[in-house]
């Protein structure tokens, strides 16, 4: 296991769960969200990997670089339905369908990726699933059928952007996280020009708010997730995603001084524990 790649990794689900923190404090829609943080984190990255002398290799890695394009449109797709249903259904079932994803993810890696799931992983993949049920225990049937699809689709589209991602085995790190990003910013902005032609009115004190979403948990947290994908085994990457949902629960819970009840503090823990069974614990030979 790449322990560098892991705490890359980690650091940045704790970036993304402090999104819905953040995003508390901008009043804009959802899309307009998702449009600004995606056009502050791809010119952030865009400059940084010049700045660093890189060079693009998209000429002589053409199919990486088409299933990198893919999976940043699956990216977009996928942020613009999940902040959709937020507003629509609430942040709990939108997070609970979202986090069906990682699901998907994990049924279909031992035939896509040949990754062999062990006990470990099936053990902890199941009580993190249990926990996250019971974390969003408060999110009841709902009647807004529209909400539940785009909670559905951002977790379909979530599989298609895992998957797509890691099929690119030469271009990695910062190249890989400008043309991901880039391409979800294309996504979103294509729509929001449909949609509104661009006409956002922002607030002056909301920028501050914007930039750390824009630089930060887009930006740096982008970074740090796709440039550590293709290193780390695809049940790692979905067992410890589980990080994200969790850590929002206890931002929030802090920051926002939103209550937690018993039973999503034992979900909490069945999450915790559940990643670290499936991660942790080796298989004896």
């Amino acid at each position: 296991m790449n322990r560098q790649a892991l705490i890359k990794y980690l650091t940045s689900l704790l970036l993304f769960g402090l999104n819905g923190i953040v995003a508390n404090h901008i009043p804009l829609n959802s899309y307009e969200i998702v449009f600004l943080r995606t056009l502050i984190g791809s010119i952030l990255l865009f400059a940084l990997f010049l700045i660093g002398n890189g060079r693009f290799h998209i000429k002589i890695y053409k199919k990486d670089t088409f299933c990198i394009i893919l999976s940043g449109i699956a990216m977009g797709i996928s942020w613009m339905f999940l902040y959709e249903a937020y507003q629509q259904i609430g942040v709990s079932l939108a997070s609970l369908l979202y986090y069906c994803g990682p699901v998907i993810v994990m049924i279909s890696s031992p035939l896509i990726f040949r990754e062999k799931l062990t006990f470990p992983k099936i053990f902890g993949f199941t009580f993190v699933l249990v926990g996250i049920f019971i974390v969003n225990g408060n999110a009841v049937g709902s009647s807004n059928t529209w909400g539940v699809f785009c909670g559905a689709m951002s977790a379909v589209m979530f599989f298609f952007m895992v998957t797509l991602n890691k099929k690119s085995e030469n271009i990695t790190g910062m190249e890989n996280s400008v043309i991901q990003l880039v391409s979800s910013f294309l996504t979103v902005a294509l729509f929001v020009g449909i949609k509104q032609h661009f006409v956002i009115n922002i607030p002056i004190p909301a920028w501050g708010w914007i930039l750390v979403m824009g630089i930060v948990n887009t930006g740096i947290g982008c970074y740090l997730y796709f440039s550590t994908l293709s290193k780390l085994p695809v049940q790692t990457v979905v067992i410890s995603g589980y990080l994200e949902p969790i850590s929002a629960v206890v931002f929030s819970t802090i920051l926002l001084s939103e209550k937690m009840n018993v039973l999503q503090i034992i979900g909490a823990i069945c999450v915790i524990c559940g990643a670290m069974a499936g991660e942790l614990v080796k298989v004896k030979k």
